[in-house]
């Protein structure tokens, strides 16, 4: 007998247990994380450094792996805080002849994944004076590092009737600079070790760094 009402009452029990069970309000299901906006053709950023600001249009639709992976460091903010660390200094043809580099020096707490190469034969993005090119080692593994460019260099463009597969494939240009190459100039014009620096890049960095203090996308007309 106790044992039949020991069952009726933990029958009870669940079924009130459900019944109250059914009576709570449900959490209502988390809508799914929109998906990010397409980039426009155009993006512009502005750079924000110790010495001024530079703007920049970077040319979405002609090398996009190459835009989409400079916005997803600018987006993230991890190029806030990063130095211009090189300036080359090239003393032939007309001044100023060279470029400066800035980037996260493959710190891994902050790069991504390499991305695939854009030659410039792919884009038609030439390295021009004030272009925006991304440093590598071999093709396919640029990640963050980028130079901003002071002369015409086509030597940077890919040739592909070269015999030497680092001249067929080139460097990734995507895009240029608007505003600030006075800035760009100061940059280049700044201060360099003597003793930093290892092979061709000795004599060639920046001591003290230039410091960035943020990267962000600027709204435009077109976007």
């Amino acid at each position: 007998m106790n044992r039949r009402f020991a069952l009726l009452a933990l029958a009870a029990f669940v079924l009130t247990a459900t019944a109250a069970d059914a009576a709570k309000p449900r959490a209502k299901a988390r809508p799914a994380p929109a998906a990010p906006a397409p980039l426009p053709d155009t993006v512009r950023v502005a750079m924000v450094t110790a010495l001024g600001t530079i703007e920049l249009d970077l040319d979405h639709k002609r090398a996009p792996i190459t835009v989409e992976n400079f916005v997803r460091y600018v987006d993230a903010r991890k190029f806030d805080g990063m130095p211009f660390y090189r300036a080359m200094r090239l003393n032939w043809g007309t001044q100023p002849n060279g470029l400066i580099q800035a980037g996260l020096q493959a710190n891994p707490l902050k790069v991504f994944k390499p991305i695939a190469h854009e030659p410039t034969s792919q884009t038609g993005i030439l390295h021009k004076a004030g272009a925006i090119s991304m440093a590598r080692y071999a093709p396919g593994t640029a990640m963050a590092d980028f130079s901003i460019l002071l002369s015409d260099l086509p030597s940077l463009d890919a040739d592909p009737k070269s015999t030497n597969p680092e001249t067929q494939a080139g460097f990734a240009a995507f895009g240029h600079v608007v505003s600030g190459m006075d800035v760009v100039k100061k940059i280049w014009d700044a201060p360099l070790s003597p003793t930093k620096g290892e092979g061709p890049l000795k004599g060639q960095m920046l001591e003290p760094p230039i410091k960035v203090l943020t990267v962000r996308r600027v709204a435009t007309a077109q976007n």
